[in-house]
């Protein structure tokens, strides 16, 4: 894939060029379990042709309505926890402005995406609601079931404060409803309501769903191209179909982690060295953690910023146990570069 490279390099050290290829008979039959259906956690594949196998009717709706809010919003409240919004969130903040939600509206051109119902914070809320302040907004709801406590609890604040500010006739055409394709409690409500629905797919699990509605439509309303997200994830589905390790990166990765795991370098840190990239790796550990953490098993996943983390966590990655393994994110070209001046004397060194 042009866009995307792994370097396994500096585990020269602790892993012998062997043992690569030894691992190339287990992930060919994990590979083969996956794509046939045969493993663990079958039902909730549909996430691997997403990027090419997707309602292409409700794509263009999820573009509609993104319009809509674009139009008749300043603010977009998205509903949601654990991946019903981090896999948004991480996008919303990697594709724009570092100070995102400190632009102005004429800066920004599109609505301000904010969150909530990921926890259950009292002063979250209360705060988010100055935030909205008398700006026009709409809330984007997402739950399964719509029985989850913390977005539970965010979408009854913000439906009222709809209610209260556009009637409920009013209210209704600005709330936009993620959820079950049939059943549900909030797919009842929506239903009777009138709110209008987007499907959380039957096979694809919380985790794996930004690139369903669940992440789409948020992103969309931000201003990203969701066309181009989802062609590049589709090159990425055509990229890392071959099982073979001598042609498969995402697979060299994950063989490389199996063998440090066996090694006892349980702990992995994903590392970034742009702040943007910080919800990325929250994404990643719900990715890792829900996936891999079973029987008492499973790396954990853990995270650091760099250099900030560097000044803090810097010492314990050099000099504390040997459990942990890197794993660093970088950005091959930045958005901006910045002379850094010269000075008369050189006093900073």
């Amino acid at each position: 894939m042009e866009t995307l490279s792994f370097d396994s390099s500096a585990l020269k050290k602790f892993v012998h060029p062997n043992e690569l290829g030894e691992m190339q008979a287990m992930v060919t039959a994990a590979d083969s379990e996956l794509r046939n259906g045969t493993g663990a956690g079958a039902d909730f594949r549909d996430w691997l042709h997403l990027p090419t196998d997707y309602d292409k009717d409700e794509f263009a709706r999820i573009k509609a309505a993104a319009k809509k809010i674009q139009a008749d919003s300043e603010v977009l409240v998205v509903i949601g926890i654990g991946g019903s919004y981090l896999g948004a969130r991480m996008a919303v903040d990697f594709l724009h402005h570092s100070f995102y939600q400190a632009q102005t509206a004429a800066d920004r051109k599109q609505p301000l995406v904010l969150f909530a119902g990921n926890s259950l914070s009292s002063s979250y809320i209360a705060d988010l609601i100055d935030v909205i302040g008398d700006r026009d907004f709409s809330v984007n709801v997402i739950s399964k079931s719509g029985t989850t406590t913390e977005p539970s609890i965010a979408f009854r604040v913000f439906r009222q404060l709809l209610e209260d500010k556009y009637g409920v006739d009013g209210a209704n055409a600005r709330i936009y409803a993620t959820t079950d394709r049939q059943r549900g409690a909030l797919k009842t409500e929506a239903d009777a309501e009138g709110w209008e629905t987007f499907v959380i797919p039957d096979g694809v699990g919380g985790r794996f769903s930004v690139l369903t509605a669940v992440g789409l439509l948020p992103i969309a309303v931000s201003g990203a191209n969701i066309d181009q997200l989802m062609a590049g994830a589709a090159k990425a589905e055509a990229t890392y179909v071959n099982p073979d390790l001598t042609q498969n990166e995402a697979y060299q990765y994950a063989a490389y982690r199996n063998i440090l795991y066996r090694k006892g370098y349980t702990t992995e840190l994903l590392e970034n060295y742009e702040p943007n990239m910080t919800m990325l790796a929250e994404w990643w550990k719900q990715l890792a953690g829900e996936s891999e953490g079973k029987d008492q098993k499973g790396i954990y996943p853990s995270s650091a910023n760099f250099t900030t983390d560097l000044h803090s966590l810097g010492q314990y990655i050099q000099e504390g146990r040997r459990n942990l393994m890197e794993t660093v994110v970088k950005l091959a070209e930045p958005n901006h570069n910045v002379k850094v001046p010269s000075a008369k004397s050189d006093l900073d060194g």
